[in-house]
């Protein structure tokens, strides 16, 4: 590119000095390089947004199953237990492992300590604040069920 860039006369595409012709001879070359840059992130991206979209397609499967999972399970139960019964125990035991899982995480988080640590706290915090409001209301609502 050296030698015809040099050769060509000053014209309304070329500049006259030879700074102005080094700029634009510059200015080329990055664009070139830029474009080459952006080819090549394209083509990386594209297997990778294929990946996302694969992952959460994923996500909304286990998603699913686990519903279907939670209707089989309740319609097991509904087999020798009244209905109502049946989708409250479901409904107690999936609380119950989501109590026992909140609090193995939230100890292995403090055992991490740092941050980790003032994170579990905060959750535990938050989550003892909003039981505390909760608590009340359903079993309100449940008295006033059962009661009619």
């Amino acid at each position: 590119m050296g030698d015809a860039v040099a050769n060509q006369p000053p014209g309304p595409e070329r500049a006259a000095s030879p700074v102005d012709r080094l700029a634009e001879d510059v200015a080329e070359v990055v664009r070139a390089e830029a474009r080459a840059v952006r080819g090549q992130l394209a083509d990386a991206a594209r297997p990778a947004g294929l990946g996302v979209a694969m992952l959460a397609a994923a996500g909304g499967c286990l998603v699913l199953s686990a519903g279907a999972a939670s209707a089989t399970v309740l319609r097991m139960l509904e087999t020798f237990l009244p209905r109502r019964l049946a989708a409250a125990g479901l409904t107690a035991g999936y609380l119950t492992a989501a109590a026992l899982l909140a609090r193995v995480g939230l100890d292995q988080l403090r055992a991490a300590g740092g941050s980790s640590a003032r994170l579990a706290d905060e959750v535990r915090d938050a989550v003892t604040a909003t039981a505390g409001r909760v608590g009340p209301a359903g079993s309100t609502a449940a008295r006033q069920a059962f009661g009619r």
